[in-house]
C-alpha cells in the first residue's frame, strides 16, 4: 500500500502474486506477478482509468437478444479487449425468446459487422449452445465475462459450474429481464481447470486511451483512411475523404463508421489534459452564446 503510487498498482482480479499465509482466512500479499494483459474502461465522470482484470486471454462480451441487444455496444466492449491484447468473442443469449427466423437476421448482422470474431448462442433455459461454450473454455485459460446487468452472464456461469454457485435473482415482471445479480467481481474455478471471472453488470462502457483498440476493430476504416486526400482528415466532412466516399457507395456499413466516429471522439478527448479540455469547453460556450443571440435577432 505504501509502495503503489496509482490504484492500479493495487491487485485486482485475475492478478497472481506472492503472499505470507497468516491463518486459513488470512494472507499479506508482497507482491503482483507480471501482468500480461489488462482489462480496463474509464471511471464515469472521471479522468483516470478503472481495472476490470488482469490476465484475461479471452473476453465474453454477452448480450441478450431482447432489450439490451445493440450492435454498437458489441463494438465498445470490442475496443476494450483489443486495446489490452485480449481475444474477444461474442456471446448472444436468451436465443429462447425469439424466432429462428429472427435469430438469423441478427446473427447475419453481427457476422457482417464483426468479421473475424466467434459468435457461440446460448440459452440456459434450452440448453443450446452451453456445450459449445464449455468446448471453448479451456485448462489454464482465464475468461472474463462482460455485459449489461440482466443480460445473464451469472446463470451462464452458474451452467458451467454445475450448480447454482451464484444466487440468481428473479426475472423482473416489468422488464422481463433478471435483476442485478453480482455484485463485485468474482472470479470461479471450472472442474476442466478453466477460469471464469463475473463482472458487476456496466451501465456504461466509457473509453480510456483505447487508440490501439480502436484501430484493431476498424481496422477496415483505418486502411481506407491511408487514401484520403489530408494527413489529418478527420472523415467527418473533409473534401477527398476516402471514409466517407467508401460510406457513400455502401462500401463501409454507415453504422460502423459513425460509431468510429463517436468512439475515437470519445478516445481523443480522454487524452486531452486537463488545460485543454477546459479550453475546448469555453470555446464550445461561446459558440453556444454566440448561436442563441442570432438565433434571438433571426
Amino acid at each position: 500500500m505504501f509502495d503503489s503510487p496509482s490504484r492500479e498498482d493495487y491487485p485486482a482480479v485475475g492478478d497472481w502474486v506472492t503472499i505470507t499465509e497468516l491463518d486459513r482466512e488470512r494472507a499479506v500479499i508482497h507482491k503482483i506477478l507480471p501482468r500480461k494483459t489488462i482489462l480496463r474502461k474509464k471511471y464515469s465522470n472521471k479522468q483516470e482509468s478503472q481495472i476490470i482484470a488482469t490476465n484475461i486471454d479471452v473476453a465474453f462480451v454477452i448480450e441478450s437478444v431482447d432489450r439490451d441487444y445493440n450492435l454498437n455496444r458489441f463494438e465498445r466492449y470490442l475496443v476494450l479487449a483489443n486495446d489490452g491484447n485480449i481475444q474477444p468473442a461474442i456471446v448472444l443469449n436468451k436465443i429462447d425468446l425469439i424466432s429462428d427466423a429472427e435469430l438469423n437476421l441478427k446473427i447475419d448482422q453481427m457476422k457482417g459487422r464483426f468479421k473475424g470474431v466467434d459468435i457461440i448462442l446460448t440459452s440456459t433455459i434450452t440448453e443450446r449452445g452451453l456445450d459449445e461454450l464449455r468446448r471453448y473454455i479451456i485448462k489454464g485459460k482465464t475468461y472474463c465475462f462482460l455485459g449489461s446487468s440482466g443480460v445473464g452472464k451469472s446463470s451462464l456461469i452458474n451452467k458451467l459450474l454445475g450448480g447454482n454457485t451464484i444466487k440468481i435473482r428473479e426475472v423482473s415482471h416489468r422488464t422481463g429481464r433478471g435483476k442485478y445479480t453480482t455484485a463485485s467481481r468474482e472470479i470461479y474455478f471450472l472442474e476442466n481447470g478453466g477460469i471464469v471471472i463475473d463482472n458487476p453488470g456496466m451501465r456504461e462502457v466509457g473509453m480510456a486511451d483505447s487508440s490501439v483498440g480502436i484501430e484493431n476493430v476498424f481496422s477496415e476504416t483505418i486502411t481506407l483512411s491511408k487514401n484520403c486526400k489530408y494527413a489529418g482528415c478527420k472523415h467527418i466532412h473533409e473534401p477527398g475523404c476516402a471514409v466517407l466516399n467508401a460510406v457513400k457507395f455502401k462500401e463501409l456499413d454507415e453504422n460502423k463508421y459513425l460509431n468510429y466516429v463517436k468512439l475515437k471522439k470519445e478516445t481523443e478527448y480522454y487524452g486531452m489534459t486537463e488545460l485543454e479540455k477546459r479550453r475546448k469547453d469555453r470555446r464550445f460556450g461561446r459558440f453556444v452564446k454566440k448561436s442563441l443571440e442570432q438565433l434571438k435577432e433571426y
